[in-house]
């Protein structure tokens, strides 16, 4: 039972999408304004923090009472990582487009609770840049193996982070070991939460948590994998890539996923201006469409011969 979330997630929600049509309907004008200016779509952001810290906590007492060489132990560090993966790294990513300093913290938050902190910087001063270019670690290319990209997306990511903050605290006349690097305050509480788990709790709990978050991080990189699999900017002229476009990301108007993952699968939209609120994501004939919903999606994505005789005809085409 502990698996249950997984089963739901990857077999029983891909089933079910295979039977429902997506729906590629937005709203009009009138709504669109009535829907940007409500409040609800904030509130809940704002209330997967308390979900997923009283979560994790859970997590740490629950797994301290689980036998380590037991299978309940890996499913419930699944569970968890599914958690991690969908309101920890997502929720932090929606809040950190934000504005507000304070939305932004929120997401700080949620992307430490899996040891993910390091996408902020870089997503949004990397990832929406040079998607679509070779020289996004985060753009799968066509032919890429999977397991491959989990590493050459994680790790140049986080070395691109790196590269963006330093790059800043120079240009603002500061150190790059201040603490007003993004990188360095990152790091320092990431090794201060992983002391605390040890402290408070054990080595069994802390190794829990560190795989419940390795868990969440390839769930991350493989819907990065999926996003812009073999898409390319075209270069101009003067050598410059071409601005993005609605046609640089692959789109999913599959419902369950979009409820699911707070609308993530619109994502060609998301990439065309990234202050939109999830909520008001559209789905346009010109975006790129996948097959199925994220989840079905994710799934196929781990058998490769399949996915690369699907996705690279799509793409041909």
């Amino acid at each position: 039972m502990t698996f249950f979330p997984v089963f739901v997630f990857f077999i029983l929600v891909p089933l079910i999408e295979l039977f429902l049509k997506p729906d590629r309907a937005n709203f009009d004008p009138e709504t669109m304004l009535k829907e940007r200016n409500s409040k609800v779509y904030d509130w809940i952001l704002y209330l997967c923090l308390p979900i997923q810290l009283l979560m994790l906590l859970s997590f740490f007492y629950v797994i301290d009472l689980t036998p380590s060489d037991s299978l309940s132990f890996y499913g419930k560090c699944m569970a968890m990582g599914l958690m991690c993966g969908v309101m920890g790294i997502n929720i932090g990513h929606e809040l950190g487009h934000r504005t507000s300093r304070w939305e932004q913290f929120l997401g700080e938050i949620l992307l430490l609770s899996s040891l993910n902190t390091h996408f902020l910087p870089y997503h949004n001063e990397g990832h929406h840049r040079e998607v679509a270019t070779p020289d996004d670690p985060a753009t799968a290319k066509k032919g890429q193996l999977l397991f491959v990209f989990w590493i050459t997306s994680h790790f140049g990511s986080y070395v691109k982070a790196w590269k963006i903050e330093n790059h800043r605290m120079r240009k603002n006349g500061k150190s790059v070991f201040s603490l007003s690097n993004r990188m360095v305050s990152y790091t320092l509480a990431n090794i201060a939460l992983l002391f605390s788990i040890y402290y408070f709790f054990n080595a069994t709990v802390l190794f829990a948590f560190i795989l419940s978050c390795v868990v969440g991080i390839l769930l991350l990189e493989t819907v990065n994998y999926i996003e812009h699999y073999g898409l390319l900017r075209q270069k101009n002229s003067e050598g410059r890539y071409e601005r993005v476009k609605r046609t640089h990301s692959w789109n999913s108007d599959h419902q369950i996923g979009r409820l699911m993952l707070f609308n993530l699968s619109r994502h060609s939209d998301h990439h065309y201006k990234s202050s939109k609120k999830y909520q008001l994501l559209e789905s346009l004939e010109e975006s790129p469409q996948m097959p199925t919903g994220y989840p079905g999606m994710m799934l196929l994505a781990l058998f490769q011969p399949a996915w690369f005789a699907i996705m690279n005809k799509k793409l041909i085409q």
